[in-house]
């Protein structure tokens, strides 16, 4: 008895481990619950208001029966679609990957009936071509990133919003590629607010395989719209190539390790400048201007500084009244 009882709880133990839950049990639960409460609201409420139009031609009670037919017609199609919203919902958020896939599958499918080998070969290289350019393979996958970010969202979401049983799930709108990363708008349900993610940063960037996440309001009027933005790199760590570099005599050779700054002197090296007459510093004022002899603020001092011109420069010496 107790190994038959053994191998018996082993085996269910392997059918427990061995299936995939896709919908989770208190969901369905729910939904179906919904689904019954929204058939006799809608089915009553039609049916009533059919029957009430019917009976100005018909007799009433065949106004009331063909009403409530009406009714129960109207509210199962409802009925059903809340039923199997929760499988609905997952096949709207593998739409696009579901229509690409569909696309991919049916095009070969017609190219391989109405061409021939070469003709297929050749466009399938014409295809491949350009993901031979480092640009044309960014933009790709700057695009499924946002994809990708988007499911690890909503799993992320599921398991510490709707695992908890603490709100819904909120809706993830749309996202783009920015320099770091993505950008993913989200639409708050009840139960949730910008707090809530405020105080899982790290778990979101954890889901998402990112650096770092931050969140922030993307509405002053609504909270309810709340924008992510995932980064998976530092834009401040890439090397800038400097024009600068250019102008200097010999660039080519100096090496980066060789560009040392000297600050020990701490000056100006003038060597070139060797006639220069120095303001005496007696013959200023009290407020440390130089004085004129004639009252006057000084403007500008003729002859203070005699600078040598540079070489091809031209000699303003001239000009100075």
């Amino acid at each position: 008895m107790a190994k038959s009882s053994g191998r018996s709880m082993s085996r269910r133990a392997l059918g427990r481990r061995g299936t995939v839950t896709v919908i989770e049990d208190h969901v369905s639960r729910s939904y179906t619950r919904n689904a019954k409460i929204a058939f006799w609201v809608v089915a009553i409420v039609v049916g009533l208001l059919a029957a009430t139009v019917l009976a100005d031609k018909w007799h009433p009670i065949l106004a009331l029966i063909l009403g409530g037919a009406i009714g129960a017609g109207v509210a199962l199609p409802i009925a059903a679609v809340i039923a199997i919203w929760p499988v609905l919902r997952v096949i709207v958020w593998w739409l696009p990957e579901i229509l690409a896939a569909f696309e991919l599958v049916a095009g070969f499918v017609l190219l391989a009936q109405h061409t021939t080998l070469p003709v297929r070969l050749a466009v399938i290289a014409a295809l491949a071509v350009p993901f031979a350019f480092p640009k044309v393979r960014y933009v790709f996958m700057k695009t499924a990133w946002c994809f990708i970010s988007r499911h690890r969202l909503r799993t992320c979401f599921a398991e510490f919003i709707i695992g908890n049983n603490r709100a819904s799930l909120p809706f993830i709108l749309w996202a783009r590629p920015t320099l770091v990363g993505e950008s993913v708008w989200l639409w708050l349900r009840p139960g949730l607010a910008m707090s809530d993610l405020e105080g899982r940063l790290e778990q979101i960037a954890a889901a998402c395989w990112a650096d770092k996440v931050t969140v922030e309001r993307a509405s002053q009027s609504n909270s309810a719209l709340v924008r992510i933005d995932i980064s998976r790199r530092d834009a401040l760590t890439g090397r800038v190539v400097s024009p600068l570099t250019d102008e200097i005599t010999g660039a080519d050779d100096i090496q980066p390790s060789t560009l040392v700054l000297d600050t020990g002197t701490g000056g100006l090296d003038l060597d070139d400048v060797t006639d220069a007459v120095v303001l005496d510093t007696k013959n200023t004022t009290k407020n440390g201007r130089p004085d004129t002899g004639n009252g006057r603020k000084p403007g500008f001092v003729r002859d203070a500084v005699t600078v040598p011109a540079a070489h091809g420069a031209e000699d303003i010496s001239d000009y100075i009244d």
